[in-house]
């Protein structure tokens, strides 16, 4: 009977805190960098046992998303490794460090090495800019003062460049702020538009309108999406018909059903993708010869390496092209082929790590007669699939190595009538031939570094 009860009792206290007012809810990210695997628990106020969030634990260079609220505590306890059976904290024991949810916005707790809990959050960037700005301010002053000798030293003119300083890096800081919000609040309203079932329900809709077309050997180039962590692009006539003849002769009689990943390092079956697929392995050999996929492969890295040229992306280690197909039943089919909302890499607006996915190609072989759309909802960007043309879409900062913070999150619209077959290649930063992408689990952790912890 008790362990039915705790659920209740959590749930109430969702919504009310001890004093009996409503309580405010927080979402956060938990990004584990200790080097060691950890467990969270949730502490309720009450005499209870803790409650597992993590399922079952949170691998070195993974993260964990919560919904929670403020006031909330959790427990982050250390746990033995896998090979040593011990913990690293004094005479081998587990090491455990709590924290609690605060009222501020855009919460991320840091496990930082030796176990130290490091609570990040907008009000906290803050201050930290403003002190690092002002600390700047001073620094700047302190110099001119030291420069100066006694006869020229002006104070005034010291505090009125303090005080520009201070000014300047102010505006410039609101200036930031401000493009952000007007970025946002225009996908807000472009979005007015694209509320049923993320635009999959209207066939009428069209491939959004482009905010510039440039040309690329040839292609025409259709920039949907500019920004610094995401950008899309819809590539007219990227992939051949024999390309895609070639690729449909590869797969035949290989084609199952598609995985999505599983949360824990692995993949597995879900609902939430409904479609066949098989891998492409690219003869990289036959390339001089003028072999159809690798000329294909080729032409991916190449504009790649066009829009993120800092990179210099190679074949060396990179994922086999995948075919997915995805084939339509009619409008009476209740669980039609499909692709909800997902992102391809991390979309958390986190660090990268290394290794992982940071850009995706999809060419367009067939296309369905209705449906069969991507869509990126939250940039409020809908793309009606071409024969022959593909979409590319980066979801990485170069400069400051950031992920992008869900603009390319995307779906594939229910295939209704007709047949959809495309061509993906997922694109990694960080790999090589001595750490290809499948040493990578699905977390973006090296199998090698999952077996040490």
């Amino acid at each position: 009977m008790r362990q039915r009860l705790l659920p209740i009792v959590a749930c109430l206290l969702h919504f009310q805190t001890a004093s009996g007012q409503q309580s405010i809810e927080r979402s956060i990210a938990i990004m584990n960098q200790s080097g060691r695997r950890v467990d969270v628990h949730w502490v309720p106020p009450y005499k209870g046992e803790m409650i597992l969030q993590s399922k079952p634990d949170i691998l070195n260079g993974a993260s964990l998303n919560l919904n929670s609220y403020v006031g909330h505590t959790f427990q982050v306890r250390e746990l033995p490794g896998k090979v040593s059976g011990v913990c690293a904290g004094e005479n081998q024991q587990c090491r455990i460090e709590h924290f609690t949810v605060n009222a501020n916005e855009n919460q991320v707790i840091f496990i930082r090495p030796d176990m130290e809990i490091e609570h990040s959050d907008t009000k906290t960037i803050a201050e930290k800019s403003a002190t690092k700005l002002l600390e700047s301010c001073r620094s700047n002053a302190k110099s001119q003062l030291l420069q100066s000798s006694p006869a020229n030293l002006d104070a005034t003119t010291i505090l009125e460049q303090l005080s520009t300083c201070v000014q300047n890096g102010i505006a410039q800081e609101i200036e930031k702020a401000n493009d952000e919000i007007k970025f946002q609040s225009d996908i807000r309203v472009d979005m007015a538009d694209l509320l049923e079932e993320y635009t999959c329900a209207d066939e009428t809709l069209n491939t959004t309108e482009a905010k510039s077309t440039v040309a690329w050997k040839g292609h025409t180039v259709h920039v949907l999406l500019d920004r610094p962590a995401a950008k899309i692009h819809f590539v007219e006539n990227f992939i051949t018909e024999e390309e895609c003849a070639a690729v449909q002769e590869d797969v035949k009689d290989r084609l199952s059903d598609a995985t999505v990943a599983d949360g824990a390092g692995g993949s597995e079956l879900d609902e939430s993708r409904k479609a066949k697929q098989a891998g492409i392995e690219v003869d990289w050999e036959e390339e001089e010869n003028g072999d159809l996929i690798a000329r294909l492969s080729r032409r991916v890295y190449e504009y790649t390496n066009h829009v993120l040229p800092m990179f210099d992306i190679d074949e060396e280690g990179q994922e086999d092209l995948m075919s997915i197909q995805y084939f339509g039943r009619g409008r009476g089919d209740e669980a039609p082929d499909r692709y909800r909302p997902h992102c391809d890499g991390d979309c958390d607006g986190f660090k990268f790590k290394e290794g992982e996915r940071m850009a995706t190609m999809v060419m367009y072989c067939d296309v369905p007669t209705v449906g069969g759309a991507t869509n990126f909802m939250n940039a409020g960007i809908h793309i009606k699939p071409k024969k022959y043309a593909a979409t590319f879409f980066s979801y990485i900062n170069p400069d400051t190595m950031i992920m992008d913070d869900g603009l390319t999150q995307h779906s594939g619209c229910p295939v209704v009538e007709g047949e959809k077959r495309i061509v993906t290649q997922w694109i990694r930063l960080g790999v090589d031939e001595e750490n290809p992408w499948d040493s990578f689990n699905t977390l973006g952790v090296k199998y090698s570094d999952v077996e040490k912890q």
